[in-house]
């Protein structure tokens, strides 16, 4: 691939093991570097439009709202996909794998990925859990059309697959906030776990982590992701009339104003930063027909909230801000933290999983991110 991805181990399996056999009729395609999806296309009333977006370096959804939405037109969340082929085979070039390591995949979605190790490792050595049970049986299906038969298995990923421990590799295709403690257990002393990480406010990247003998594990982030969350690990977001009590915003909020904009705030590599400074909170744009928004802050114990309004050509921004948490003087301290540390993209980061918890460090683990508020 052009952008480099795709390096040449993995080649023989890419030409072997081709994208449209794991696509399913009914898609709805993305687009490269977007949380956003087109329109239902299906295959047989729209082919020209179904293969290319099998062959574009673009993500498709593959399902709904755990398969109750089936369209026409796009449901709520989207919970199953088929990954860009080039984040597919960044992560993979991440495992780096020989030939022969015994691999558990977090998620198996539509079976590309696990297809593409068996052709690589060897079936035998791939073992796949995915919790939806119809999409589980219809990757399975088009693994063993393609003439592969990894050990494919219906579970919570999250629990890993204790019956085909210990492995080399493990590789998630669902992002967590959290790593699971059986993960770590049921990889061996010296291997890799490769997975999409993210905190709740929003930002994430994979993160690549070797596993040690007394049961922790350490690595650096090797690059942005954005991919669904692990079931087990999504967080309920109450809507914002619950914050408010019942009363009209600005309700009992404290009213002030920022010199830092909403704006500078929203990107991705900054997102991630914040994130892990304010734990156990979340954004949301609430948007207006010239342009202006309101960028919404709530906790997930629903006890604090704060709007920041954004007009352009402005210098000041007005907030307000209600409950025990000060949610945007937190963002915004830990804004000005990222700031202070030369705007630190996701390479300058990375994870420590031990038995004091998970930290997430700048440039070494000995230099963690400062949390700004209790989780």
């Amino acid at each position: 691939m052009e952008k480099g991805a795709l390096k040449s181990d993995w080649l023989p399996a890419f030409n072997a093991v081709p994208r449209h056999l794991f696509v399913p009729d009914v898609i709805w395609p993305g687009r490269a570097g977007m949380n956003r999806q087109d329109d239902r296309v299906i295959r047989s009333e729209a082919p020209d439009t179904w293969w290319e977006a099998v062959y574009q370096d673009a993500p498709i959804t593959t399902q709904w709202d755990d398969g109750t939405f089936t369209g026409p037109g796009k449901g709520k969340i989207p919970s199953s996909s088929n990954s860009m082929p080039t984040m597919v085979f960044s992560m993979l070039d991440a495992l780096s794998v020989e030939g022969g390591e015994r691999v558990l995949e977090i998620g198996t979605g539509t079976g590309w990925n696990a297809a593409l190790m068996s052709h690589r490792l060897g079936a035998e050595n791939v073992f796949t859990v995915e919790v939806d049970g119809a999409s589980a049986r219809e990757a399975r299906k088009r693994l063993n059309d393609a003439g592969f038969d990894p050990v494919s298995v219906i579970g919570d990923g999250a629990e890993g697959y204790a019956e085909g421990a210990p492995y080399d590799r493990v590789v998630a295709t669902a992002s967590i906030g959290s790593l699971p403690r059986q993960w770590i257990e049921q990889t061996k002393p010296g291997g890799i776990i490769v997975a999409p990480w993210g905190p709740t406010y929003g930002g994430e990247a994979v993160v690549r982590l070797t596993v040690s003998g007394d049961g922790s594990a350490s690595g650096w982030f090797v690059g942005s992701s954005a991919f669904m969350r692990l079931r087990a690990q999504r967080v309920q977001r109450t809507h914002v009339r619950e914050y408010l009590g019942g009363k009209k915003w600005p309700a009992d909020g404290t009213r002030s104003v920022t010199a830092i904009s909403p704006d500078a705030v929203g990107d991705w590599p900054v997102m991630f930063a914040i994130g892990v400074q304010v734990p156990s909170a979340f954004p949301w744009a609430e948007t207006y027909d010239d342009g202006s928004y309101t960028l919404w802050l709530r906790d997930t114990a629903v006890t604090s909230w704060a709007t920041a309004d954004f007009e352009k050509d402005r210098e000041e921004f007005e907030v307000y801000q209600s409950g025990p948490r000060r949610l945007w003087d937190e963002v915004e301290t830990a804004y000005l933290w990222w700031e202070k540390q030369g705007r630190p993209g996701f390479d300058r980061f990375g994870l420590t999983v031990d038995a004091d918890g998970e930290r997430v460090w700048l440039d070494s683990p000995d230099n963690p991110v400062p949390v700004r508020a209790a989780a």
